[in-house]
């Protein structure tokens, strides 16, 4: 793929980086391959993890094309960034063209980015996931390379207002990839990733340099002020009834 947008970005991105002096703490990114395919799953806390996890795989020299959802496509603003970047649109109400062109870059030996539980987690523990993302590696040949970020719920994610404060810490890490096969169950086989990616987000959050008790942004198991993974279900459910209703009654 012809890359003219991707790398001026990456270049805005550091930038930014830079000027907000965040502390960013990379792990395991020798786990990237340098060349082929892999499926990054990336766990979902904030409204900019596609950027902190293609900040992930820059070490190794390689682009992460994200499946995102469609509706960033057809933005005035976003969309030719989008489509310049070659980042995957995603219909949730017909999910199998983006489904076949993930596996088609799979093959061609791009990363894809996927986040398997498809929105944020309000409790900032791991939601249950899609079998999509296995099922994926799986048809095209590939590993399922496990990534953990943490810190960036803290710079903007949902309920909260955005808070770009400098010096803060940020972790990405990155875990050993995980082989999938057709003759492997789904079900199992996706139970073994969020397995995998729940300790490696224990691992992440108790390394995190700061763990003020009662904090918004640390998990209601850590001592923070989160919502509980019940409590953040019930949101979740009130938000799509909302979203239900605003399309019946726009």
């Amino acid at each position: 793929m012809r890359d003219l947008v991707y790398p001026p970005v990456i270049g805005f991105a550091k930038t930014a980086f830079l000027a907000l002096d965040l502390k960013i703490r990379r792990t395991g990114t020798e786990h990237v391959p340098r060349s082929g395919g892999a499926l990054v799953a990336i766990n979902h806390i904030s409204y900019v993890d596609f950027i902190l996890g293609g900040y992930g795989a820059l070490p190794a020299r390689r682009l992460v094309r994200f499946m995102a959802k469609e509706v960033l496509f057809r933005n005035r603003y976003s969309g030719p960034l989008m489509r310049g970047m070659h980042h995957i649109p995603v219909d949730r109400e017909a999910g199998a063209a983006s489904y076949r062109t993930a596996v088609d870059y799979l093959r061609a030996g791009e990363l894809v980015g996927v986040f398997p539980e498809a929105t944020i987690s309000r409790s900032f523990e791991l939601k249950e996931f899609k079998s999509g993302t296995v099922r994926m590696a799986a048809e095209a040949g590939v590993p399922v390379l496990p990534m953990i970020l943490w810190g960036t719920q803290r710079m903007f994610t949902k309920d909260h207002p955005r808070d770009f404060t400098r010096h803060r810490p940020i972790s990405i890490s990155i875990g050993a990839p995980l082989t999938v096969t057709p003759d492997d169950d789904p079900a199992e086989a996706t139970a073994r990733l969020r397995s995998t990616m729940a300790g490696m987000l224990d691992q992440s959050i108790r390394g995190y340099p700061e763990q003020p008790h009662g904090a918004w942004w640390l998990p209601a198991a850590y001592g923070g002020g989160a919502p509980t993974p019940a409590e953040a279900e019930r949101l979740d459910r009130e938000e799509l009834a909302r979203r239900a209703e605003r399309r019946q009654n726009p």
